[in-house]
């Protein structure tokens, strides 16, 4: 809709306008005061930076590659779990695993998550047990 003009509206009439018959003079127009005021500057920014600083610290804090590096080695701790469950399903197990897997369990690493490294040192603990059941661990 283009408004060309500054003109009243008069077509436009409400429920009370049939009971009035006469029109008081009176027009509605806005008050546009005499000067105009700007608003205040805010200091609100300041604070905000702080928070966006700490957050930028927080993800600067995380290192992919060292994530990557400890989801692996719980990878790998896993399938030497694994690998023993198969050799005592066998009947016998190779003494050359459990070495392995007590070398690689001993060279602990830190993902820099704390829930990461959590799920870790509970694989960890498993495989300390389970080597510690075949007596070739001892804390």
């Amino acid at each position: 809709m283009r408004i060309t003009g500054q003109k009243p509206i008069s077509g436009v009439q409400g429920r009370g306008s049939k009971k009035r018959s006469g029109n008081d003079g009176e027009v509605f127009s806005p008050d546009m005061g005499s000067e105009t005021s700007s608003a205040p500057a805010t200091s609100g920014a300041t604070g905000i930076q702080g928070m966006d600083a700490l957050l930028a610290l927080q993800e600067v804090g995380e290192d992919p590659e060292r994530k990557r590096k400890a989801a692996q080695y719980g990878h790998s701790l896993l399938d030497g779990l694994e690998a023993i469950r198969a050799d005592l399903l066998g009947g016998q197990v190779s003494e050359d695993r459990l070495e392995a897997l007590s070398r690689e369990v001993s060279n602990a690493l830190d993902s820099g998550d704390s829930e990461m490294d959590d799920v870790l040192r509970e694989i960890e603990l498993r495989v300390k047990v389970e080597l510690a059941k075949l007596g070739r661990y001892s804390d």
